[in-house]
């Protein structure tokens, strides 16, 4: 008798100790990365030094990678995505600090180029660099909102894919929201009246993108 009642209990930790299995494999379920082209920018020795000093003149810390904790839209108000590629591609800016970069780009098409390792500390936004993934937009020419259905869809794939291999992203905002998103907490920057005003990548894109996204447990900021 004692022998049934200890199988039948071992029978049911089995169970248990299976559907716990199955919801955290459900729970940590791996999301496949959006095809997308590789399009490195090189980490040089320079380019590397050159971003350890912004990170300390501009956030008091040493260095030159992120743990991911927001994904900020830009648009690159150029033409081309291999026009804003050139415009990341020098080592240094007119003023010898490290050059604007983004971690990636997104083409007219729909095409995802990556240029740098995600956790890269790349220069796109002004107090975030420190903690934020860069997606580029390719348009925006003159202030128009011309980003397409086929941006709209690659930037929902890529963030969706971002948001499930780095749970510590918790917010999604465009450029131009840099002051609402302070009250995430993660707004940093040491050099007093270093700002700029920015409209992209438009509120007509981030609606969309908001909407398309609100059940994917992010947070995003008043349109």
């Amino acid at each position: 008798m004692l022998g049934k009642i200890f199988y039948a209990f071992l029978t049911l930790q089995i169970l248990l100790f299976g559907n716990f299995c199955s919801d955290f494999v459900q729970a940590q379920k791996v999301i496949e990365p959006p095809p997308m082209i590789q399009k490195s920018i090189p980490q040089t020795a320079e380019r590397e030094k050159l971003t350890g000093e912004y990170a300390k003149q501009h956030y008091g810390l040493s260095q030159t990678t992120i743990v991911p904790q927001a994904v900020i839209v830009h648009w690159t108000a150029g033409s081309t995505w291999q026009s804003a590629y050139n415009t990341f591609l020098p080592e240094t800016r007119g003023d010898g600090t490290v050059n604007v970069c983004s971690h990636y780009i997104v083409s007219k098409d729909g095409t995802i180029f990556c240029l740098t390792e995600e956790t890269a500390l790349n220069r796109h936004a002004i107090g975030y660099n420190w903690c934020s993934i860069g997606i580029e937009n390719v348009g925006g020419v003159g202030g128009v909102e011309d980003l397409t259905q086929a941006q709209l869809q690659a930037n929902i794939a890529l963030i969706k894919y971002l948001h499930a291999k780095y749970p510590t992203i918790k917010f999604v905002f465009g450029h131009y929201q840099q002051v609402a998103a302070r009250a995430s907490g993660l707004y940093v920057e040491h050099v007093q009246g270093y700002y700029s005003i920015k409209s992209d990548p438009g509120k007509k894109f981030m609606r969309e993108l908001k909407n398309a996204l609100e059940g994917d447990g992010l947070t995003f900021f008043p349109i």
